[in-house]
């Protein structure tokens, strides 16, 4: 005998993925019994990977199981693959924030050193062209990396 939920599922043939099926129904409410220590296990880290109940949490686990138990039989690039695009588009992200932030408190400090140069040095628009033209030059040839070293030896030779 087929139960309702399965026999709803059957009938969609659009419901291909479980999520897609979990989402579109009702959870079903059954007893489990669980040791003590395991159920320590479950408070001491629902919250921690941000579930918002012990439910969500036993659920997450066992679909990861779930996911676990089907890599053994050869379909890995269905549990796995989506798993490893989840983590790097979160260590990307994670990265290209600490970046931008990074990138950001140089430009502010960049843009003070500029205007205390400016404020004490009388350049004229020639100059300032050669030099931008000059540095702009060094940089592509260096690779970005400026040695401060080599800067003043190139100053004091002229």
């Amino acid at each position: 005998m087929q139960s309702h939920n399965t026999e709803k599922r059957n009938q969609n043939p659009q419901n291909t993925g479980l999520s897609e099926v979990a989402s579109a129904e009702k959870k079903m409410r059954f007893g489990m019994k669980l040791y003590p220590e395991t159920l320590k296990m479950i408070d001491d880290f629902y919250t921690q990977d941000k579930c918002s109940s012990r439910s969500e949490f036993v659920e997450k686990a066992v679909r990861f199981y779930c996911g676990y138990l089907m890599s053994k039989e050869n379909l890995v690039t269905d549990f796995l693959a989506p798993q490893i695009g989840i983590i790097t588009e979160g260590i990307v992200k994670g990265s290209e924030q600490k970046i931008c932030r990074a990138m950001f408190k140089m430009a502010v400090e960049l843009g003070a050193v500029t205007h205390m140069l400016a404020a004490m040095n009388q350049i004229d628009e020639k100059t300032l062209f050669k030099l931008r033209s000059m540095c702009t030059d060094e940089v592509r040839q260096i690779n970005g990396v400026i040695n401060f070293e080599k800067a003043v030896r190139y100053q004091h030779e002229e």
